[in-house]
């Protein structure tokens, strides 16, 4: 008898497998019929088939003990019922929580014993059933080993009782055990396996979420530095095209090569191969900064910041020169490099500033990613302050 652990098939509500957490087993609601047969239950059906065969001495000796025809036609379809309890109990008991679980095999136990009129305590073979169906349930280890071995037990004392005390007493107590113990190993072994897969998806998922949210952040940490700067050189191209078209032109050039560099790196980040060094971003906020007639104060070098911090200042640098740029109002900006890096301004303050926005909300995330920690306030200019240590 073997299960396969698979649920091919089935709606995401059904488990027709053993589930290693078997107090959440998520009921069938309403689809017994769907649950009974799926490859999952198609393997078990294989397995517990051949098993049915021990049932066939079984129904022969109810026919050898009939007094009449009519009373061997009951017997043996009460057999036949017991078969086909048992092929249908361990489905079942996969669509349910613990204490239906414990009822199915209750009820196969109880269902035994409509044969006692023709068997006697020779209906004791049966309970291989019934221990096999407890394991198959995948309760865990405490629960499973006390019933089978208490059936094993039981057989044991109405064999001895009833047949005597020799040696042949203890073979059917050996198989009951035995198998059902095995059995129950195998139903664990496979709910290992449905547990791990549909915690493999679940990480899957969650990998693919993550990677949404990568893609989102860095397509905003790019458009929204560069279409803040292309759309400040346009606007000061635009009133320089009469008093200045040689200024104009050069602006018109600068808002053509940062288009294209934005361009490319959403390329890159399609790709996953772009790279972001505060050296760049310390070049490309001068030439933002300038262009919105913003004073910059900018370190002359990035030695001060740490090697293995750089490409996140980076990012800080661009996320925090672009909101200065569009949302500050300020007159002054000021970039500080280190362990920690601040962008700093005179302008509105956190009071006129959105401290939630997409781009400060994925920046955050990046920084306690790798560590970091971000924090926002006013700074020493009277205005806005970006603050992240490395």
């Amino acid at each position: 008898m073997h299960a396969t652990p698979r649920g091919d098939g089935l709606d995401a509500g059904i488990r027709p497998e053993p589930v290693r957490r078997h107090d959440a087993t998520i009921r069938a609601r309403g689809s017994l019929p769907r649950a009974l047969w799926s490859r999952a239950t198609a393997g078990w059906y294989v397995g517990a088939g051949f098993a049915l065969v021990w049932l066939v001495s079984l129904a022969q000796q109810v026919i050898a003990r009939s007094p009449s025809t009519a009373s061997a036609i009951v017997g043996v379809t009460l057999v036949v019922v017991f078969a086909v309890a048992f092929l249908v109990s361990a489905p079942i008991a996969w669509t349910l929580r613990t204490r239906g679980r414990l009822a199915v095999c209750a009820g196969l136990f109880a269902l035994s014993f409509a044969l006692f009129p023709w068997l006697g305590w020779d209906i004791a073979p049966t309970w291989a059933y019934v221990g096999v169906t407890f394991g198959m349930c995948a309760f865990p280890w405490r629960w499973t080993w006390p019933p089978i071995l208490g059936l094993g037990l039981l057989a044991l004392v109405t064999d001895g009782l009833t047949g005597g005390w020799d040696e042949n007493v203890i073979w059917v107590p050996a198989v009951i055990v035995s198998i059902s113990l095995v059995m129950a190993s195998i139903a664990r072994t496979t709910a290992t396996t449905s547990e791990l897969r549909h915690t493999q998806r679940q990480l899957e998922a969650l990998a693919v979420e993550r990677e949404r949210g990568r893609v989102a952040r860095d397509i905003h940490d790019i458009l929204g530095h560069s279409l803040t700067v292309v759309t400040v050189k346009a606007e000061l191209a635009g009133r320089l095209v009469d008093v200045d078209p040689q200024r104009a032109k050069a602006e018109i050039a600068e808002v053509e090569s940062l288009a294209r560099g934005a361009l490319a790196d959403v390329r890159a980040t399609v790709a996953a191969v772009r790279t972001v060094n505060v050296s760049g971003e310390l070049a490309a906020a001068r030439a933002a900064l300038e262009a919105a007639g913003i004073a910059a104060e900018l370190p002359s070098s990035t030695d001060a910041v740490p090697p293995g911090g750089r490409e996140l200042a980076g990012w800080v640098v661009r996320e925090g020169v672009t909101n200065v740029v569009r949302h500050s109002g300020a007159t002054r900006c000021r970039v500080t490099l280190g362990s920690e890096v601040e962008i700093a301004d005179d302008g509105v303050g956190p009071s006129g500033r959105s401290t939630g926005s997409t781009g400060l909300s994925g920046l955050r995330e990046r920084v306690e990613a790798a560590g970091g920690r971000l924090t926002v306030g006013r700074s020493d200019l009277g205005g806005f302050s970006l603050r992240v240590t490395l």
